[in-house]
């Protein structure tokens, strides 16, 4: 499989996206998808197919979102045509395809997705990259790029039950830590990826406990 492709074509895609949903973010899940993959199957290897296809999904899964995508649609199409231009088979690539456009944490509130595990993977490291130092970052980031406040005291964390509710709610970027953020640990599916999302749950909890306490000095 020619995954080179794929990276440019996630480059194009996403070439000026400033919210933290960017090529590089793309990577990294890619990356750690696969990291957490080969961990917890210590006989798989870099170059079989399932390790094929969990790099594309992490590579593609944000060219459809719709946070950042206008025409989920359309990009979709080209995506299903590249997929099979580089070598992936019809299962796979329904397998991919399945992945991108189910594994959001919006998707997922009013009904749980099961994944196909290559799915699981992805979604995991898709999940951490939201937790941690990094999930910090980008979590401030997204909030000022879209006129959220850091904080306001009169703004309650809200009870997330539908993902119309999610995307159209008043919100702070610290009520999202309460909102999304914390609860990710419990929704990891892998071994590796419970690991992962508990140390960068703790050092998440540190920076909230430490900015309250700075809000109130």
């Amino acid at each position: 499989m020619n995954i080179e492709a794929i990276i440019e074509f996630v480059k194009d895609q996403l070439e000026n996206e400033k919210t933290g949903h960017d090529f590089y973010h793309g990577q990294r899940v890619a990356h750690l998808a696969l990291k957490m993959y080969l961990a917890d199957h210590p006989n798989a290897n870099k170059s079989n197919r399932i390790s094929a296809i969990i790099q594309a999904g992490g590579y593609l899964h944000d060219t459809i979102d719709e946070k950042v995508c206008p025409d989920p649609e359309k990009v979709l199409a080209k995506i299903k045509d590249l997929l099979a231009e580089v070598g992936f088979e019809e299962l796979e690539i329904e397998d991919i395809i399945f992945t991108i456009t189910h594994m959001s944490f919006s998707k997922n509130i009013e009904h749980h997705y099961q994944l196909p595990m290559s799915g699981q993977y992805v979604q995991d490291a898709d999940r951490i990259e939201s937790l941690g130092a990094m999930g910090i970052a980008r979590a401030f980031t997204y909030g000022g790029k879209h006129g959220n406040l850091i904080y306001d005291p009169a703004i309650k964390p809200a009870e997330l039950v539908s993902h119309e509710q999610y995307r159209q709610h008043e919100e702070t970027t610290i009520n999202h830590f309460y909102e999304k953020l914390f609860k990710l640990e419990n929704l990891m599916n892998t071994a590796g990826g419970k690991k992962e999302a508990h140390e960068r749950t703790e050092y998440m909890r540190e920076f909230v406990a430490k900015f309250m306490a700075e809000w109130d000095v």
